[in-house]
């Protein structure tokens, strides 16, 4: 069933991501991590489905996205989060349906490239909710830069979340600069003991399994989703 959100703010989080908040349909459940098929609710687009995944918690009166905004002739996004970026209070989207994404399947290492973070905010917001403490748990974040982060001050505060941001691209970041390999996830990784969640492009999922199988990360504690 096919519902019309009415959007009530929309604010930036980095130089190209922006937080968009929307009344939240009374019948609509979730969980956190879950994604919602979404079009524009514009002329020429309400076709451009795309996947988004909901930020807020499932219990919350209003429904979150967080949502990086890609240039119109960024390849494989057609535009739509362009558009996106530049909606107004009392503007409307579509949402097509709900679908599984990535699970929580208890604590562990959540491993992330750019916007492949925004399933984890639910999940990680929701075990806080829940225990009081994300002790147990790291993020580990990967970006071209420091001002692409995506709420790196509200995972900082985030008690007892251990945060590992680095960068591939900018040179002069005193944050670890390079890619997620299996020296860095040694670091952070106990085999056998956590569950290690990756959110991103394809090509990092790849990577990052096989580098995690390498330390005898156990398949079965290996959980993945793609998200470019």
């Amino acid at each position: 069933m096919t519902r019309t959100l009415t959007l009530r703010s929309i604010a930036p989080v980095t130089h190209d991501t922006y937080r968009l908040t929307f009344d939240r349909p009374a019948d609509l459940d979730y969980t956190p991590g879950q994604a919602a098929h979404m079009a524009l609710d514009q002329e020429g687009w309400r076709d451009e489905i795309r996947s988004f995944t909901m930020t807020s918690l499932p219990g919350e009166e209003q429904l979150e996205f967080v949502i990086k905004s890609y240039p119109e002739d960024a390849e494989g996004h057609g535009g739509v989060t362009a558009r996106i970026a530049r909606l107004q209070p009392g503007d409307t989207m579509l949402l097509e349906d709900i679908w599984g994404a990535i699970e929580d399947k208890g604590d562990g290492v959540f491993i992330a490239g750019g916007a492949g973070v925004t399933p984890f905010i639910a999940i990680l917001r929701d075990k806080l909710a829940r225990k009081g403490t994300l002790k147990g748990n790291t993020l580990v974040f990967s970006n071209k830069a420091e001002r692409d982060i995506i709420l790196r001050d509200s995972f900082e505060k985030m008690p007892g979340l251990e945060t590992c941001f680095l960068v591939t691209e900018e040179e002069d970041s005193p944050l670890h600069r390079g890619q997620i390999d299996a020296d860095l996830l040694g670091k952070h990784v106990t085999p056998g003991k956590d569950t290690c969640y990756i959110c991103g492009p394809d090509a990092m999922l790849d990577d990052i399994a096989e580098a995690l199988t390498s330390i005898d990360v156990p398949e079965g504690d290996i959980v993945t989703e793609q998200f470019d």
